[in-house]
């Protein structure tokens, strides 16, 4: 027989796997079919289940198809699934959506919807954040709700905001956490565990104040001169705009290649049938595309108007959509992607003919000519710092100030936050503290007396610097994938093309080195020398310590070394915006100009 020890040692050793965190720009829904209690006797209650879900599946089609018909992803789709999992049967989804945040609330929108719908189903949402509604609220919420008892507590039921309060009532923290199938019990069988506040309630649903409507701002309509196959594909389904806009914001040099050509014949979408059409995006997509420096191709040399033409900035919006559609269907990384494979078999039906492609009257006659206001791309460093230090009272804000008039309530409400926080006296770094309310004097160790977290070798472990840490922060920052075996992929793809690049990179390293001589960027010897200096003062008082002799000297290079490579990025940078100047923005550093000549 198996003995207690084994059962524990087994039970120690195979843990189940834990569920994978969700990503910073992803979004995971799930919705349950809770009767009340006590709820209409059933022969098969997991037959209902399901049959009572499929239902909502079915209304989630219809309410798709009335709310969202003509919205465009950023990147993907909202969608539901049914799923069992730990003998619980669910509608489950999750959407990646990238840089635009309104996508996220525009699903907790639809889900609200649907709850009203169908009274007996219940929707937890949550991001990587965790209970981001909470966050929303956060100055609304008992002292009670602390992350770390928030799992399963947050619902939405009949378009209501539902949060399951402690077992004991209490103004203290509470240490009770739940699992799902106690949440679950708790929502059938104990209503009066259940609050239900308007104050909070409003807090956490904020955003939606303006939905339905907001749904339709959050596109943007521009007219541009395309290709004539590239207008036919997004006339066809516009929701290919996202991947193609994408691809042109995260290119690389292997998605470049194909633009790099001396002539055009080889391209997909050829500059040389073009059309003015009118293109719906997102308007983060809109955004990305309008802010990207982008040098005309040679395969477009000669194809566009000049600069001073006021049809240049349709011309140079439709060159880079193109461009990006142009490697979104030529990169090899892409060809297992679904959208990539309907676009390849409409122009496939394009070139047998079974598809003809639009003509300039169908173009004129019958499709859509929306051209909206870019005003709201229009922000000023000025008027940012207008909004942020508060208007006059009784000063009306002007319009097109400062973004639209979403922007200016939006920063204002941070604003506002944000002062309440600093006019907070017991609020500390990590947010709005209640101390006093759930915490005895017993419960505070000698260490946290003395205000400070302090390592054996004198560290300040909140400040430590974690360098895996810092690397992915910066690959993210610059654009580039976190994964290291990514990244190895695409430079090994980039070396075994069989073109010899050796010429053509020394070129462009001779271009650099002559055009960096001439601004004195390069001119380092002085820092250097000020850089030596400090290191010796480092060692210096270093050796006073109680480390070994070679831990200091290699503490002191990495520091030299950081602070060497770092004065150097900011220097070549030659005055412009860059990964170490946005890095030193990030925290709140500013470096002064350069002025040497």
């Amino acid at each position: 027989m198996t003995s207690e020890e084994d059962i524990a040692w087994f039970q120690s050793t195979f843990r189940p796997i834990p569920k994978p965190e969700l990503p910073d720009d992803a979004v995971e829904y799930s919705i349950y079919h809770i009767p009340p209690s006590p709820a209409p006797a059933v022969i098969d209650e997991a037959a209902e289940t399901r049959a009572r879900l499929l239902e909502v599946q079915r209304t989630a089609a219809e309410l798709t198809k009335d709310l969202l018909k003509d919205y465009i992803w950023q990147r993907e789709a909202f969608k539901l699934e049914i799923t069992k999992e730990d003998g619980i049967t669910s509608l489950q989804g999750r959407t990646n959506y990238g840089d635009s945040i309104e996508d996220e609330w525009v699903i907790v929108y639809f889900l609200r919807e649907l709850t009203k719908r169908h009274k007996d189903i219940w929707v937890k949402v949550m991001d990587s954040d965790g209970e981001f509604l909470l966050i929303e609220a956060a100055g609304t919420l008992p002292a009670w709700i602390e992350p770390d008892v928030a799992d399963n507590r947050v619902w939405i039921h009949q378009g209501d905001l539902r949060i399951i309060k402690p077992k004991q009532e209490t103004k203290r923290q509470s240490t009770e956490k739940l699992s799902l199938p106690e949440a679950r019990k708790i929502l059938r069988d104990d209503p009066s565990r259940l609050l239900k506040s308007t104050i909070i309630q409003e807090e956490a649903f904020f955003r939606l104040r303006k939905y339905p409507q907001q749904i339709n701002d959050n596109l943007h309509s521009a007219v541009i001169t395309i290709p004539r196959k590239a207008a036919f594909l997004l006339h066809q389904k516009p929701g290919y705009i996202s991947p193609a806009v994408e691809a042109f914001y995260v290119r690389d040099p292997i998605a470049l290649r194909p633009l790099k050509a001396k002539h055009s014949s080889g391209l997909t979408f050829k500059p040389d049938d073009l059309v003015t059409v009118s293109v719906r995006f997102t308007r983060v997509g809109y955004a990305q595309l309008k802010s990207q420096e982008f040098p005309v191709p040679s395969t477009w040399a000669g194809k566009m108007p000049s600069t001073e033409d006021q049809s240049y900035g349709r011309a140079e919006a439709g060159m880079k959509l193109a461009c990006g559609m142009e490697m979104l269907l030529a990169d090899p990384q892409n060809q297992d992607k679904p959208v990539v494979r309907e676009m390849k078999l409409l122009l496939e039906d394009v070139e047998t003919g079974d598809e003809p492609l639009p003509t300039d009257k169908e173009i004129q006659d019958t499709w859509d000519k929306r051209e909206d206001d870019e005003k709201w791309l229009d922000i000023s460093f000025e008027d940012l710092e207008t909004e942020l230090k508060g208007r006059a009272q009784g000063k009306q804000a002007e319009a097109g100030d400062f973004g639209d008039s979403g922007a200016q309530e939006n920063l204002q409400r941070i604003v506002a936050r944000f002062e309440e926080f600093l006019n907070d006296n017991s609020a500390g770094f990590d947010g709005a503290d209640f101390i006093d309310d759930f915490e005895s004097d017993s419960d505070v160790d000698e260490d946290e007396e003395d205000g400070e977290d302090v390592d054996s070798d004198g560290e300040d472990k909140d400040a430590s610097f974690n360098e895996e840490e810092f690397a992915r922060m910066m690959k993210e920052m610059m654009g580039m994938p976190s994964s290291s075996d990514s990244i190895r992929k695409r430079v090994q793809e980039l070396d075994s093309d069989g073109e010899d690049d050796t010429e053509e990179i020394k070129e462009l390293t001779r271009r650099m080195e002559a055009e960096l001589q001439g601004t004195g960027i390069l001119d380092l010897k002085q820092r250097q020398q000020n850089l030596s200096d400090e290191a010796s003062a480092s060692k210096g008082k270093a050796a006073s310590t109680s480390k070994p002799d070679n831990l200091d000297d290699e503490d002191d290079n990495i520091n030299i070394n950081l602070a060497k490579n770092l004065l150097e990025s900011l220097q070549s940078q030659g005055g412009v915006s860059g990964p170490a100047g946005n890095m030193l923005s990030m925290m709140n550093m500013r470096m002064p100009k350069d002025d040497r000549s």
